[in-house]
């Protein structure tokens, strides 16, 4: 706390500095970034507040008589404690910052498109939960249902830390309904997940490394849609990472989150590589299909969805599929602090 208090009073006094607001966009970043420290100075202080509140009551003389009011107390002292116990499990270097979320339809065809928009649907409904921004920048939609992929930017302090739980192949058993015998299908979808870096912070990019292709924009509704070569798919060829963004403006706006996109992937590629731990950040990633999923959400023949990771699950699939994400999230954020524990699978998983 003493080195938040410091980080304040510089803000605060660049903040009153004369010219200040010359670089918006850096004014901006430092004005929001001395809230979340106020924020987090205020969050610890109403605790330490509480806990000496219920000391003081403690040391009454009637204090059996008070029981009741001591009870309460100590509840939302303890309400308290965890929830600033489960902010103290998003420590790592880019929990705090914003993210982007790509979806990837997988293996089972128009069931898998039409999984893939369940699964942007579920990821979308959390964050609107969490109060935060979230802006489709790209998608790719399925010819009967469902999309083959969609690229979302979520805007709001800690959405890497909450959504890198996501990262990985999810799979859905349900009966299908686009099967006119009502069969049961097996579906998959890929989730990605990487932080959004500063500008500062970003790798750089050779020209010569990079293969930039324009194609009509397929965005929605309109006369003038697909009339004019506005979308922009970026291609790194080293890596063969590529990169598609349709929903901007202009060709050239979507030229530059394309870049965006690419350099926070190659960003997070070398990180692993210097810290030698792929799974740290985003999650590996792995090919759509069978044996590879991390959580399984399952409508027949029972309901219940399980992460294999930290063997988490509940019975409440659609709460899940509308949105309830928390207990997987901090189970998840938990697993990850004592070490990740080896995979294995149930019976019912072979």
């Amino acid at each position: 706390m003493d080195q938040k208090q410091q980080e304040v009073l510089e803000l605060e006094e660049r903040m009153a500095q004369p010219g200040f607001w010359n670089d918006r966009k850096k004014a901006e970043a430092e004005s929001k970034h001395l809230s979340e420290l106020k924020d987090d100075i205020a969050i610890w202080g109403q605790l330490k507040k509480q806990a000496a509140d219920l000391v003081h009551v403690l040391e009454e003389p009637e204090a059996e008589s008070l029981r009741k009011d001591i009870e309460h107390q100590l509840g939302e002292l303890e309400d308290g404690m965890r929830k600033l116990e489960f902010r103290m499990l998003l420590s790592d270097k880019h929990d705090e910052k914003n993210a982007i979320v790509a979806v990837h339809a997988g293996t089972g065809g128009t069931d898998a498109q039409d999984w893939a928009e369940m699964l942007l649907r579920m990821i979308l409904r959390f964050c609107e939960k969490q109060g935060w921004q979230t802006r489709l920048i790209d998608e790719s939609r399925g010819q009967e249902a469902g999309v083959k992929s969609a690229t979302v930017e979520v805007k709001g302090r800690f959405a890497y830390g909450y959504l890198k739980s996501e990262a990985g192949v999810h799979r859905l058993v349900r009966i299908s309904p686009f099967d006119a015998e009502k069969m049961r299908h097996t579906s998959f979808a890929l989730v990605e997940v990487i932080p959004e870096f500063a500008e500062t912070e970003a790798v750089k990019i050779d020209p010569k490394d990079i293969r930039v292709d324009t194609f009509l924009s397929g965005g929605h509704g309109g006369q003038s849609v697909q009339t004019t070569y506005s979308a922009v798919r970026v291609v790194h060829l080293p890596t063969k990472i590529m990169v598609s963004v349709q929903n901007e403006r202009s060709q050239q706006q979507n030229r530059e989150m394309a870049m965006k996109i690419l350099q926070a992937k190659l960003q997070m590629l070398e990180e692993e590589k210097l810290q030698k731990e792929k799974r740290q950040l985003r999650g590996e990633y792995a090919e759509a299909a069978w044996g590879n999923q991390i959580r399984s959400y399952v409508l027949q023949p029972y309901r219940m969805v399980k992460d294999h990771r930290t063997k988490e699950e509940t019975g409440d699939v659609d709460a899940v599929l509308n949105g309830e994400l928390q207990g997987f999230i901090e189970a998840y954020l938990r697993w990850v602090k004592e070490g990740r524990p080896k995979r294995g699978r149930g019976k019912d998983e072979e």
